[in-house]
C-alpha cells in the first residue's frame, strides 16, 4: 500500500517524487470508511453540521457545508494540479472558461488595466476585449505578446495583470514567459502575469517555474485526455486562491461538479505518457507535411522553421518534455477544398476541442472575427488539427490520403 508520503509527492526522506508518480498518487489515498484504494465520488449536496453550527462562517470552502462552496473530490484534484504545478495552492473550477473569468474579475477592478495576446481563446478574448472594458470600466490593451517589447510599450501606471497565451490557439504563437514576467518585476508597482498553459500542460512547460504568477489550464483538454469531462483550475498563491474561491465558486456559482472532477483526477494519472505519444506524433506529422507540395504552411513550436522555436525551446520543463499536440496548417486549395479535405479523413474526426485520445480536426475559414489577428499567411483558411493517441503512421497515411482523394 502506497505511504501517506507518496500520496504527498514525497519519499520518506523528503524527496520530491517524479512527475508520473506524483500524476498517478496525488490527489488519491485509501478511503477511510471501506478501504478503497481510489478516492471515491461524493455525490452529496450538502453535509452534516455540527451541533451548534453557529459559529459557521456559511461563506467557507474549507469545510464540508454545502458543495457549492467546495467538495472532497475537488479538493482532492486540486492538490494534484497544484503539486504538478509547483504552485503554493490550486482552485479548480467548472470550464477553463470559468478559471479564466475568475482569474480576471477577481484581479481586476474598476479602473485597472490589462494586456493580453492578441491570440487566445475565443472566450478570453471576448472578456478582455469586450465585456469586461464594456460592462465593468476595465481598461485593456491588445498585443502581439510574442515580442515583449509590445507588451512593455502598453505597461501604464494602473497596470494590473498581463495575461497571455502560450502556444497562442490557434496560430501557435509562442511568447516568452520568463521576458514577461521579468516586465512585470521591473515596473515600479504590482503587475501579475498569469499564463494559459492550455497548450502544454504542467509536463511540458511550468510558467511559475519562469516566474509566472498564475497559471490558468482547460482541464477539459490534456489533464482529462478523454474527451469525457468540463473543467478548469487556477494554480498561485494561496492569497489568491482564498479570494477566487469566494468570489467565483461561492458567490458566482462557478463550482465543478463531483463527479467531472472524479473523471479529471482518474484520467489526469496517464498524463505523462499521453503527452509522450501527443508530442511525438505532432512533431512527426508536422515534418511530413512541412515537405508535402499540398501544403501551403505548417505552424508548429517544434519545427526549426517556427519563428518562436528557440523560445520554446528554452521554456520545456525536464528531458522528455515536447512541443505539444495541437498543429495548424493551411492546403494550397481554396475553402471548398479544405473542406473536401476532411470528408475525406477516415481516422481523424472533423470536431473542436483538443487533447483527447482521438484526433480532432477543424477547418477555420476567411471570416473568423479576430482574422485580423492573425499572420497573413492564415487568412486564406486553414486547419487546426489536436493529434491524438493513434498509431503515428496511421495519422500520416489518413492525412495523405484525404489530400489525393481530395483533389488537392
Amino acid at each position: 500500500m502506497a505511504s501517506s508520503f507518496t500520496h504527498q509527492g514525497i519519499t520518506r526522506d523528503h524527496h520530491e517524487l517524479g512527475f508520473s508518480t506524483r500524476s498517478i498518487h496525488l490527489g488519491n489515498g485509501t478511503d477511510a470508511e471501506t478501504g478503497a484504494i481510489r478516492r471515491p465520488i461524493t455525490l452529496a449536496n450538502a453535509y452534516a453540521l455540527p451541533d451548534d453550527p453557529s459559529d459557521i462562517n456559511w461563506s467557507s470552502s474549507d469545510t464540508n457545508l454545502y458543495t457549492r462552496n467546495g467538495h472532497p473530490n475537488q479538493r482532492y484534484l486540486e492538490a494534484k494540479i497544484a503539486n504538478l504545478e509547483g504552485s503554493e495552492d490550486a482552485v479548480v473550477l467548472a470550464s477553463g472558461v470559468a478559471a479564466l473569468s475568475a482569474t480576471f474579475t477577481t484581479v481586476l477592478n474598476r479602473g485597472d488595466h490589462a494586456i493580453f495576446s492578441d491570440t487566445t481563446y475565443i472566450a478570453a478574448y471576448r472578456l478582455l476585449e469586450q465585456i469586461l472594458p464594456e460592462k465593468y470600466g476595465i481598461e485593456t490593451s491588445i498585443v502581439d505578446s510574442s515580442d515583449p517589447g509590445n507588451v512593455a510599450a502598453q505597461i501604464r501606471p494602473n497596470t494590473r495583470l498581463i495575461h497571455i497565451e502560450t502556444p497562442a490557439n490557434p496560430t501557435l504563437k509562442v511568447s516568452d514567459i520568463a521576458a514577461i514576467a521579468k516586465l512585470t518585476h521591473q515596473a515600479g508597482h504590482e503587475i501579475l502575469l498569469s499564463v494559459d498553459n492550455t497548450f502544454n500542460t504542467p509536463f511540458n512547460v511550468r510558467p511559475l517555474d519562469l516566474g509566472a504568477d498564475i497559471v490558468i489550464e482547460s482541464l477539459t483538454k490534456y489533464i482529462n485526455g478523454h474527451g469525457d469531462a468540463l473543467g478548469g483550475s487556477i494554480a498561485t498563491r494561496k492569497e489568491l486562491t482564498e479570494q477566487i474561491r469566494f468570489t467565483a465558486q461561492v458567490n458566482y456559482g462557478g463550482i465543478i461538479s463531483p463527479f467531472n472532477a472524479w473523471l479529471i483526477n482518474r484520467g489526469s494519472v496517464t498524463l505523462p505518457l499521453r503527452m509522450r505519444q501527443h508530442n511525438a506524433s505532432a512533431q512527426a506529422i508536422a515534418e511530413h507535411l512541412q515537405a508535402h507540395p499540398a501544403v501551403r504552411f505548417v505552424a508548429y513550436p517544434g519545427l526549426p522553421s517556427h519563428p518562436h522555436h528557440q523560445v520554446a525551446a528554452s521554456q520545456l520543463s525536464r528531458p522528455d518534455s515536447g512541443f505539444g499536440g495541437v498543429l495548424s496548417f493551411g492546403l494550397r486549395t481554396d475553402h471548398a477544398g479544405h473542406n473536401r479535405f476532411v470528408n475525406k479523413l477516415n481516422i481523424v474526426t472533423s470536431a473542436v476541442s483538443l487533447g483527447h485520445d482521438e484526433s480532432l480536426i477543424v477547418f477555420l475559414g476567411e471570416d473568423d472575427e479576430r482574422q485580423h489577428l492573425y499572420p497573413e499567411v492564415f487568412h486564406q483558411g486553414f486547419l487546426r488539427f489536436a493529434v491524438g493517441l493513434e498509431d503515428t503512421e496511421d495519422l500520416i497515411n489518413d492525412l495523405d490520403q484525404a489530400i489525393e482523394d481530395a483533389d488537392i
